[in-house]
This record gives structure tokens, C-alpha cells and sequence, in this order.
């Protein structure tokens, strides 16, 4: 339909339609109804892909201009064939209306409609003043009234009252009329049509029930992390599952599997489905296990390999043997230099916690970058108050190395979260620290290690692997150089661990965009510059 704007306000009307309208009003008038139909088509336009995304307000402002569109093209020729497909497409939108129930952003909508009020009274307001203060510039004297008329006219007539400027600047400024009005009424439209934007977090009902929920269900180390501050929860229609998300512009990307109840997971994620079209976002499934794949599929999801985590028997971990030579030199060389592993449970004391405090500023220092989130905890003092800790003293007492620890809230598997160290250390302080670590677990009876998750890491390296997935394998191979992802792979494989696949789960391509930069938002707490800086 606007398309059939466009090219209707363009071309000529039937010349004995326009002879029957010329005895009821004069050319001015039809050409604003060509105007106008030129005005509405481009707006129908930029509304179609909102109304794709299913945006009850883009449907609203489709059906107003629509009627717009009606009498336009009756006014300008008396072109029915146009008015009639108009009116189709308004009786179709209207049989249609329960379909359109995505949700803009309220706030945004309520700042859109100030705008548009806005920007129509500062338009005028600005024209008015201008005609006033620089009819000199004009071949006309324009006293308050007639600057009204004039700026009125600017809108709503084809040839601007015959308004001539004598000067460039007269002209330059009546485009700018124009200009600020297109820029103003612009900016009303972008507000009116904005995904729902989480301005608030869960609030702590929503985080105790999650907590509950993780504590009865969480097989993965994500649970834990899925109640940190950042995220907020969608609960499955039967209440026994959540899924833990963070939503950023267009897209909402979820932390792991819901959380719950194996029967209940399929539940969980087509309520999230729903949620997620309700508020025009985009569903995502960050850090996947293989094991949902097939559900996912089945719903209509594609998968991406994103890397591999590195879980470690610890039935099976030992030092002895050629391979872990490396390994024992590096822990009888600290040894000897003073070097003391020390495991510390929680709560951690104020003294501790302030020399943790120092190695971890000086680590973000060394990376020249910032805490990261979202899959990964960050330093605070309550955060690594309640975790375990293990870490490595220097024959003075300092501490120079440190990782906290917690383990899953079902099973007996731990996982390592934050890995910090001094600027300046031994040569094998972090094989040191690894290798006490995995001892120390061994002998609390746990049964594997999880040292999460390393990006890119068996990612497209088949032959059947999929297109995405070859690039991304090639990508990470040129971009080693800025971030050292084979470098983390070879720590971690030190230490003889089995490399589980993990994944990315989005709804089609084209969203795909948009939720890479959801992640890259979540991980970086919007500090996308940090984001590309280089980590352990």
C-alpha cells in the first residue's frame, strides 16, 4: 500500500475525474491530497516492518493512516481503485486485530506521543517566528497573523501560498520548516515503536522463587550464576521452571536451559516464546548443553556451536605420568620458593577479601579492560564473600593468584569462575593453583571439575559442520592475535579435561544480529568498548 501511495501521488489522475472535482474545490487542494498520499505512503513503509514484528501500536497508526490514505487519493483525482485497496487493507487489519499484540516500550510510548505533540507545536512555534522576525527576506510583509497562515500553509498546501523568498537565506529557511519537522516527527515515530525496554531487574520475589527453583533443579553450574543481579526471570506457565535472561534492544538472551523439571522444559520454552513476541523480542538460548537440541529444533530453533567447556574426571585426575611433568616441576619449584596453596570457605574475612580485592584490581589492570557479566560473575565484596576460595601465597604472606569457586546446586561437580592473578608472578603460578585445586576437590569427594566454558573451541572443525560454524572456526583462527582463544584452550587442556559442546539456540538468521549484540550488551554490562579488549 505504500508503494501504491508513492506511485499514485506521482501520476496523473483520469482528466474527466478531475474536471468533476474542479467544480468543488481548486488544484491547491487536490495537490495537498497528493501530498499527503505521498506523506502516508513513506510512513506505511517504515510501519510494514513493525507490523511483521506484530507492534499493536504500528498497527493502530497503520489503520489511521490508512483512512488518510482514503480520502487523499479521493481528493486528488478521485482515485477509488486506490481508496478501495485502503479500505481492503483496513478490514483485513481489523479481522486481523488480535494477532498484533507485540508491546512497545510504555515509557517510550508516552515520551513518543510528548514528542509528537511536541514537535508540531515547536515546528509551527519555529516558523511562525521566523516569518515574523525575517519578512524581509520575502515578497510578502508578514505581520503575526499571516506568519501563522504562511507556516500552516508550508504543511497543508502544494505551492506554499505562493511564498517567494528574495534571498538565499529566505529559501534556506523555509526548507529548514521542513527539516526540523522531518527530524522532530521522525523521532516521535522511532519512540512510539521501541521494544519494551527492562528498566527494572526481578525484584526479590521473583529472585527468591528463581533461587528455590535452582536449588531444587540446578544441574549446572549456570543456576548459580542465573541469580546474580543482572538477570531478570520468566516463570514457566506451571510455575516449576524459570529462565534466567537479560533483554537488550530487539533481543532477549537467556543463561543455559530453563531451569526445572525435565518434563517441564518444553513448557518453558514456548512460554518464553510468547513472552518474548509480547514484548518484540527476539528468544535466545546462550551456552546450551547438547542435550536439549532436538527439543529446540523441534520448536523451531536453529543451533550454532559456540565452543566447548572443559570438565575434568576427578575420579581419573592424577599428576603421575610423562604428560604432567610440565605440571609437577611448576608445583615443586613454587614450592620451594615459599609458595603455599591455602583453600578458604565462606564467609571470607575482611582480610583476605581486601588482599583478593588487590590482585583482582591489578588482573583488570594487566587486561586492560573491565569486569565482564552476564556468563561469568564479577568482583564484589558480598559476590566472593560467599564464595569458596582457593589461592596461592607468596613466602611473605601475600596473596598472588586467586579463584573462587562454587560448586552445583545438584551433584558433585564444581566449577572455577573467577581466575585473577598479580602483575607480577612466578613462571607457573596458575598451573600451581590448578593443579593444588583439583587435589584439594579430589579430596572432598567431588566428582568432576568444570572449568567452563572455551570460546570457539571445536567450533566448525568437521566436515558436516554447518556453514555459520566454518566461519566462526576461521574467524577465531585470524583473531587469536587480539584474543587468545587457542591460548585459554591450551591452559585448560593441561589438565586432561573432557570437551563438552556447547551452544547458541536463536529463532532464524536475520535475528541473529541483533542477538549478538544482546550478548555482547549482557557480557559487557554495555560497555561494548571493554567488550573487545583482551581476558585470560
Amino acid at each position: 500500500m505504500g508503494v501504491v501511495n508513492l506511485l499514485s501521488a506521482v501520476s496523473l489522475s483520469y482528466y474527466d475525474r478531475i474536471q468533476w472535482l474542479d467544480g468543488f474545490y481548486t488544484f491547491p487542494i487536490r495537490a495537498t491530497g497528493r501530498m499527503f498520499a505521498a506523506i502516508t505512503g513513506f510512513i506505511l513503509l517504515m510501519l510494514s516492518a513493525n507490523l511483521l514484528r506484530r507492534k499493536r501500536v504500528a498497527w493502530l497508526l497503520t489503520v489511521g493512516l490508512l483512512i488518510i490514505s482514503i480520502i487523499s487519493h479521493l481528493v486528488k483525482g478521485l482515485d477509488y481503485e486506490e481508496s478501495l485497496l485502503a479500505g481492503a487493507l483496513i478490514v483485513q487489519l481489523l479481522l486481523m486485530r488480535n494477532v498484533f499484540t507485540a508491546n512497545s516500550d510504555r515509557p517510550a510510548i508516552t515520551q513518543g506521543i510528548k514528542a509528537l505533540i511536541g514537535a508540531l507545536l515547536f515546528t509551527l512555534a519555529y516558523g511562525i517566528a521566523g516569518f515574523y522576525i525575517l519578512d524581509r527576506q520575502y515578497s510578502v510583509n508578514f505581520d503575526l497573523q499571516n506568519a501563522v497562515s504562511q507556516t500552516l500553509a508550508m504543511f497543508f498546501t502544494e505551492d506554499n501560498a505562493g511564498l517567494q523568498p528574495k534571498t538565499q537565506f529566505g529559501e534556506f529557511f523555509a526548507n529548514s520548516i521542513y527539516i526540523i519537522g522531518f527530524a522532530t516527527l521522525s523521532y516521535a515515530l522511532i519512540m512510539l515503536l521501541r521494544p519494551v525496554l527492562l528498566h527494572d531487574r526481578s525484584d526479590a520475589v521473583d529472585r527468591k522463587r528463581a533461587k528455590a527453583i535452582a536449588q531444587e533443579y540446578g544441574q549446572s553450574f549456570l543456576a548459580r550464576l542465573a541469580l546474580l543481579d543482572d538477570k531478570a526471570y520468566y516463570f514457566s506457565p506451571s510455575g516449576a521452571s524459570t529462565i534466567s535472561y537479560v533483554a537488550k534492544g530487539h533481543s532477549a538472551i537467556a543463561l543455559g536451559d530453563p531451569i526445572g523439571a525435565i518434563a517441564d522444559r518444553r513448557e518453558a520454552i514456548i512460554g518464553f516464546q510468547h513472552f518474548c513476541a509480547r514484548n518484540d523480542w527476539y528468544p535466545a538460548f546462550y551456552q546450551t548443553s547438547p542435550d536439549s537440541i532436538d527439543l529446540y529444533k523441534s520448536l523451531g530453533f536453529r543451533s550454532l556451536q559456540i565452543g566447548e567447556e572443559a570438565i575434568i574426571d576427578l575420579h581419573k585426575f592424577s599428576l603421575k605420568g610423562k604428560a604432567n611433568q610440565n605440571l609437577r616441576t611448576a608445583i615443586n619449584r613454587l614450592t620451594k620458593t615459599g609458595h603455599e596453596f591455602a583453600f578458604y570457605t565462606p564467609p571470607i574475612s575482611d582480610r583476605i577479601l581486601e588482599q583478593l580485592k588487590v590482585v583482582s584490581n591489578e588482573w583488570l589492570q594487566l587486561m586492560h579492560g573491565a569486569e565482564k557479566r552476564f556468563s561469568v560473575g564479577w568482583f564484589t565484596d558480598d559476590y566472593v564473600r560467599n564464595s569458596q576460595v582457593v589461592a596461592v601465597h607468596t613466602s611473605n604472606g601475600d596473596i598472588c593468584a586467586f579463584a573462587n569457586i562454587f560448586p552445583a546446586y545438584q551433584g558433585k561437580e564444581v566449577t572455577i569462575d573467577l581466575m585473577r592473578r598479580r602483575l607480577e608472578v612466578e613462571n607457573g603460578t596458575m598451573e600451581f593453583l590448578f593443579a593444588s585445586m583439583l587435589q584439594q576437590y579430589q579430596k572432598l569427594g567431588y566428582d568432576s571439575f568444570n572449568l567452563g566454558l572455551s570460546a570457539l573451541s571445536g567450533v566448525g572443525e568437521t566436515k558436516g559442520s554447518p556453514h555459520l560454524e566454518r566461519v566462526l572456526h576461521y574467524l577465531s583462527a585470524h583473531l587469536n592475535q587480539f584474543y587468545s582463544f587457542e591460548g585459554l584452550h591450551s591452559f585448560k587442556d593441561k589438565f586432561n579435561p573432557q570437551w563438552q559442546p556447547r551452544y547458541l539456540i536463536y529463532p532464524t538468521l536475520t535475528a541473529l544480529p541483533s542477538i549478538i549484540t544482546c550478548l555482547v550488551r549482557a557480557d559487557s554490562g554495555d560497555r561494548l568498548w571493554d567488550y573487545f579488549k583482551p581476558d585470560l
